[in-house]
């Protein structure tokens, strides 16, 4: 069934939300990218959490009118503009008081979310039979999506995605140089509102698929991910957009197949399942990465120590260094050196002495600086730099 799901076999209706939160997963992935950059990522979370009111609001509003009060056109403008108010609050306590960006967004999110609790439990002792499933905006369902409603998420997931790529520029100067980026014209608290108002459209339109609690992993954790990944931040928007592109995908189709699972928690367990195997395998930063490169580290140390001891006539007590210098040929079971052994400690001790004139040296001040007793000096100074280090050694010293 799994199979089915993931190769578009269970039905048109199916295929259109899988697509769409597929849409929905880059464009979160690209916009969540500049917000992490930006070290805001808790902004997210209020926004998501300030929706809240405005579902319950909109449903109320479009009963009372007489409409079906499941409309999720309604309910989305309705989750949009109370996220846009909540955004507006947590703006104004951070410039208008002496409060911190983390103390408005705390403020604001219980209340909003309080408040978004209230009203849907008033919902629920209303007589009208359109308040079933409005939970799903909490933690995410596509069970009962229409295919109006998968349309309306895919569109809107493109739109957002095309806007974020058409200001990226700006964003990644905000996000890495906010003097530069105003010193060359731009207005840092226009780039500022794009952002958040980019992040306010994925919030708004991922509640039907992610749920307003957990969009914030949405946004977040394809950043963190592919974070682990490149240096890059042109590297990072993409490797972003593909796992959130990947999350939704597949936490879509599982879901599809598993209806009394809310898609929510799917999608994000499934973007933390990538999230684990960049944090243990990347290359640059995973922990094994790092767990090898630290050994490696360790046995340059033990290799550049034992030769020094060697070339300066002194015994070799420390079992790895004997064990790791005997694997390389460089000494004799017994701890005697063999003939490769002697030369590469007369090397390393020829080194040693190059090093120490260096960084006596004020002429060579930015050589010195990268002396960590490990690094060929030969990858550091020029072949003329050395000779003439060489020639220093080797001339006499004048009798005093």
């Amino acid at each position: 069934m799994l199979a089915d799901a993931l190769f578009l076999q269970l039905g048109y209706n199916a295929t259109l939300v899988t697509l769409g939160a597929a849409l929905l997963g880059i464009a979160a992935g690209v916009a969540g990218t500049f917000l992490f950059l930006r070290k805001r990522a808790l902004v997210s979370d209020a926004i998501s959490h300030a929706t809240l009111p405005g579902v319950g609001l909109a449903f109320v509003l479009m009963v009372a009118m007489g409409g079906d009060g499941r409309w999720l056109p309604g309910l989305l403008l309705g989750a949009g503009v109370s996220a846009a108010i909540g955004l507006l609050c947590v703006q104004w306590l951070t410039t208008r008081t002496r409060l911190g960006e983390d103390a408005a967004i705390g403020a604001i999110l219980s209340v909003f979310f309080g408040l978004g609790i209230v009203i849907l439990t008033v919902i629920q002792t209303m007589t009208a039979a359109q308040q079933a499933g409005l939970e799903g905006f909490l933690l995410g369902s596509t069970a009962g999506m229409l295919r109006g409603d998968a349309i309306l998420l895919a569109v809107s997931a493109a739109a957002v995605l095309v806007l974020v790529l058409t200001l990226r520029r700006p964003l990644e100067l905000a996000a890495f140089d906010p003097g530069y980026a105003e010193a060359t014209g731009w207005s840092l608290g226009r780039i500022d509102l794009a952002m958040m108002g980019i992040v306010l459209v994925v919030t708004v339109v991922g509640l039907k698929v992610v749920g307003l609690i957990l969009i914030v992993a949405l946004l977040i954790v394809p950043a963190v991910t592919a974070r682990f990944w490149t240096d890059r931040a042109g590297n990072v928007v993409i490797i972003a957009g593909v796992v959130g592109g990947v999350s939704g995908y597949v936490g879509a189709a599982t879901s599809a197949i598993a209806p009394a699972l809310p898609t929510g928690p799917i999608v994000v367990l499934v973007g933390f399942s990538l999230f684990l195997m960049s944090l243990l395998f990347s290359p640059g930063r995973g922990v094994l990465a790092t767990v090898l490169m630290h050994r490696r580290y360790q046995r340059r140390v033990h290799m550049r120590q034992g030769l020094l001891a060697l070339a300066q006539g002194q015994p070799i007590f420390e079992a790895l260094t004997r064990r790791l210098m005997h694997r390389d040929g460089l000494i004799l079971p017994d701890g005697v050196a063999t003939p490769e052994g002697q030369a590469a400690a007369s090397k390393a001790l020829l080194d040693e002495t190059r090093w120490s004139l260096v960084r006596a040296d004020n002429s060579f001040a930015a050589a010195a600086t990268r002396y960590d007793g490990l690094t060929p000096i030969e990858d550091v100074l020029t072949p003329d730099q050395l000779r003439d280090v060489d020639q220093r050694i080797a001339a006499p010293k004048a009798v005093t």
